[in-house]
């Protein structure tokens, strides 16, 4: 086996830290949790086994808002939620209507194997935070 399909000890730290966290992190996030954890790790050791674990389907790399991609360690099927006040990321698990895709592949002709919805809203802390503030 080539060291590429292994599950190094980077991927593997890499992929405990993206599977603990619960707020879809950043690459840079994810260097901060190496780093307090005590891990050391260069950029480019990073940057490329979040592609490898990827690629892999370990992990799914999300273009939500920003520049940045975020990275998720659920693989079951869900959507997100993103606040626009302050940029938190939250798991949606309701389904899509069948209706819903049917009307999608009709008006565009695509064979639809798989959705990804995002969700943008004010999250309760900001909502809250906003409340007082008045």
């Amino acid at each position: 086996m080539t060291r590429k399909g292994q599950l190094t000890k980077p991927r593997k730290t890499i992929l405990e830290v993206i599977c603990a966290s619960h707020n879809h992190p950043t690459a840079s996030e994810i260097m901060e949790h190496l780093k307090e954890r005590g891990d050391h790790f260069a950029y480019a050791t990073v940057y490329n086994s979040l592609r490898y674990l990827s690629e892999e389907g370990l992990i799914r790399e999300l273009k939500l808002e920003g520049d940045a991609s975020r990275y998720d360690g659920r693989m079951e099927d869900h959507h997100h939620i993103v606040c626009t006040e302050c940029g938190r990321v939250d798991e949606v698990f309701a389904h899509v209507p069948e209706k819903w895709l049917e009307e999608v592949s009709a008006e565009t002709g695509y064979l639809i194997d798989q959705e990804q919805v995002l969700f943008k809203g004010v999250c309760p802390q900001c909502r809250n935070s906003k409340a007082l503030k008045l």
